[in-house]
């Protein structure tokens, strides 16, 4: 029976533990720029309803354009409300990574779809496929973007019909070259982005979507019909802008020389423990 809890760590009833690894967030964060964003973010006022501005900055730093992007509260829930939209579409089988985020098959099992794995039968007619870039938690490719990749754009009325989607949650933060991982997204598939881990700000809820190029118009328009006013709160809205701006960037690229750094030294007392 797959397991649909959403608890994946944090704090709990006993309180902030000592040490959570469940939020594979950036340990050099928060990121000091987007910091001072959020900080002084104005909770008094709404935010633009269809965050004109933000949209602009997110699509200029993926080189798209401003109507490919999908803002959401959360990536998960964007998981369901997309989950939602592909059920609606006609999706009854859902195919998730051999080793996946629990919010897949929450969202997909709470609307009666089917779950399969890549070694269950039934995965080629799965409506809604879901990948990650890199894998997780293994960090290494996901079989289906070798595919997708494979496949390339030559494919794309195939694509139209099943729901495609990469979760990036990773992406920013990968330390070696993962062979595929290096490349291109593959444009027939939706990116799901989460930059409060790259950030080292997970407690601020805030993610956003890159539509593929053939996407339907009608789909992101049902997507947005299926949001609520307005997803991203004020300090939501300041940490998307500052991820956007070229300090937060610089700083996330310094991170991950240090990171590079702090992963060699704990590999190497792992090895002289016999690890």
């Amino acid at each position: 029976m797959c397991d649909t809890s959403s608890v994946h760590g944090g704090p709990d009833d006993l309180g902030v533990p000592l040490h959570d690894f469940s939020t594979n967030a950036n340990a050099c964060g928060p990121c000091p720029p987007a910091l001072a964003a959020v900080q002084a973010a104005d909770p008094r006022l709404y935010p633009d309803p269809r965050y004109t501005a933000l949209r602009a900055l997110l699509a200029e730093l993926h080189g798209v354009d401003a109507t490919r992007i999908v803002l959401a509260a959360s990536a998960s829930e964007f998981i369901h409300r997309i989950t939602a939209l592909a059920h609606l579409r006609g999706a009854r089988v859902v195919a998730l990574p051999a080793h996946s985020y629990g919010d897949y098959a929450q969202a997909a099992v709470a609307r009666g779809l089917s779950v399969v794995r890549p070694d269950d039968a039934g995965g080629a007619s799965a409506g809604l496929h879901w990948a990650c870039e890199p894998s997780s938690p293994l960090g290494t490719v996901d079989p289906a973007m070798t595919q997708w990749r494979a496949e390339g754009d030559a494919t794309q009325a195939r694509a139209s019909a099943a729901w495609r989607v990469i979760d990036c949650a990773y992406r920013p933060l990968q330390l070696e070259d993962a062979g595929q991982s290096a490349q291109a997204l593959p444009s027939t598939a939706w990116q799901l982005w989460t930059p409060n881990k790259a950030l080292g700000m997970t407690g601020v809820r805030a993610a956003y979507a890159v539509a593929p190029q053939c996407s339907p118009s009608e789909d992101l328009a049902s997507l947005l019909a299926l949001a609520p006013s307005w997803p991203v709160g004020a300090h939501g809205l300041a940490m998307l802008t500052a991820w956007a701006t070229s300090d937060a960037q610089q700083w996330l690229a310094g991170s991950l020389v240090t990171l590079r750094g702090w992963k060699a030294a704990q590999l190497a007392a792992c090895s002289s423990l016999g690890w």
